[in-house]
C-alpha cells in the first residue's frame, strides 16, 4: 500500500472522542499532527460517530515508518472493508482512489473480522514507501465501507504543507 493510502486509511480508523454531539452539531475539528512545515486536521463526516487520531513524527517529508495511534468501536461488522478516497486541490479533483482493505479470503489486517461493537485499537508504525508532500492545501475526503456499503467511518481532512 502507497504511503498516502496508509495515512488515508489512519485517518479513517481512530479513537472516539469525549464531549456530547446531537446532530445538530458538527464533530469538532481535530488536530492529528504539526510540526516540520506540515499540518494535518480532519473532521468526522459520520453523524452518528466522532474518532480522534495521533501521528508522530509530523513532517512533510513522510518517513517510511510512521508511529501512529488510532481506535474505534465498531457500529458495522467489517467481513469485508473497503477504502474510498478522494484528494482536492484548488478545488479539483486529483486522485480518486478505492482499495479493499479486508477481504474475506485475504485479510490484511488483524482488524479483519472483527464484529459490531468491538473495539480497533492500534499503537505503532505504518509501513510506506515515504512520500514528500508538495506544498499546498489539500482536502481529503474518506470513507471506509463494509460489504453492505455500510459506513465504519468517514473523515474530512485537511493537509497544509508549508
Amino acid at each position: 500500500m502507497n504511503s498516502v493510502a496508509v495515512v488515508l486509511l489512519v485517518w479513517t480508523l481512530a479513537s472516539p472522542s469525549s464531549g456530547g454531539h446531537t446532530s445538530r452539531e458538527a464533530w469538532p475539528t481535530h488536530l492529528a499532527c504539526s510540526g516540520g512545515g506540515l499540518e494535518v486536521l480532519y473532521q468526522s463526516c459520520d453523524p452518528l460517530q466522532d474518532f480522534g487520531l495521533s501521528i508522530d513524527q509530523c513532517s512533510k517529508q513522510i518517513q517510511p515508518n510512521l508511529n501512529i495511534r488510532f481506535g474505534i468501536i465498531l457500529r458495522e461488522d467489517i467481513r469485508k472493508l473497503f477504502l474510498d478516497i478522494a484528494l482536492i486541490s484548488r478545488g479539483s479533483s486529483v486522485l480518486n482512489y478505492s482499495y479493499p482493505i479486508c477481504e474475506e479470503d485475504l485479510p490484511k489486517f488483524s482488524f479483519c473480522g472483527r464484529r459490531k461493537g468491538e473495539q480497533i485499537y492500534y499503537a505503532g508504525p505504518v509501513n510506506n514507501l515515504g512520500l514528500d508532500v508538495p506544498q499546498g492545501k489539500y482536502e481529503i475526503l474518506l470513507e471506509l465501507y463494509n460489504e453492505n456499503r455500510a459506513t465504519v467511518a468517514c473523515a474530512n481532512a485537511t493537509v497544509i504543507c508549508s
